[in-house]
């Protein structure tokens, strides 16, 4: 496992943000205002117009952001297999493409092995997560999407919720990061963060035209305070019951308590 993988296993959530919602003619002052109020990755969507609608940035707008940061590359692209050099080279720490885009993913993650970069894969929302099962032992992230592919700016699908448990308890005790993509705004993103995953991407709330400091640190702020909910880990052979497990992770137990709705007083 390499160090990068093990933080994001830590301490999480973590976000990551879109850079494609940004205004690209001034991307490194952009990216910089998100820097500023304590962002260290940075999404870049990649598509096709093949596997999703969309066509939008390929492996030169990854170089140019610069390995100042951690860069964590989605690849909404059919066949993804003979494409994935260049986005290794231009220094992705993150390589994710779909179950969806490939009748042979194990050879995809098989060819990343060894890159440097981790391997992701990422499910649609019409997607049983359980299609993933069969790759656990190849790949360092799953990437669970709450939205289709292919537009910015779309609500949350109220089932990611029932999705990210099923992906929890697939990983079960691998050293898998768990990411959740899609519809996460300065609204939504703390009840999100309590569903236990490790990593949050978002774009459009960050990038909406406003303040791309002020937005990140509103966003940084909502996930402190999820995480602040949770209690100290448990006493050596003590029960999980509020609290993080042995990984540093938010405990199954602590994560059905957070998303049980609260009664009104």
């Amino acid at each position: 496992m390499t160090r990068f993988q093990e933080r994001l296993l830590r301490g999480g959530p973590h976000l990551s943000v879109g850079v494609l919602g940004a205004d690209l003619s001034r991307l490194g002052e952009q990216i910089d205002d998100a820097r500023a109020a304590g962002v260290d990755m940075f999404h870049v969507d990649v598509m096709d117009g093949v596997f999703c609608p969309q066509l939008t940035v390929g492996a030169p707008l990854v170089a140019a952001i610069g390995d100042a940061v951690a860069r964590d590359v989605h690849l909404m692209i059919d066949a993804p297999l003979d494409k994935i050099d260049p986005f290794v080279a231009a220094g992705a720490d993150i390589v994710t493409f779909h179950v969806e885009s490939t009748r042979h993913p194990h050879r995809v993650l098989q060819t990343l092995r060894g890159s440097g970069a981790m391997r992701g894969v990422a499910v649609n929302p019409g997607t049983p997560v359980a299609a993933i099962e069969p790759l656990l032992d190849e790949l360092e992230l799953i990437l669970v999407l709450a939205v289709n592919p292919g537009w910015s700016g779309q609500t949350f699908i109220p089932s990611t919720e029932r999705r990210v448990a099923e992906a929890r308890t697939l990983i079960a005790q691998r050293e898998i990061v768990l990411a959740v993509d899609g519809g996460i705004t300065r609204a939504n993103v703390e009840r999100v963060a309590q569903l236990g995953v490790d990593l949050i991407v978002t774009g459009s709330a960050v990038y909406d035209g406003g303040s791309p400091g002020d937005n990140a640190r509103a966003m940084l702020e909502a996930v402190r305070r999820a995480r602040d909910d949770v209690e100290q880990p448990p006493s050596e052979g003590g029960p999980a019951v509020m609290g993080v497990d042995e990984r540093g992770r938010m405990s199954d137990a602590t994560v059905d308590v957070l998303r049980t709705p609260k009664l009104p007083d």
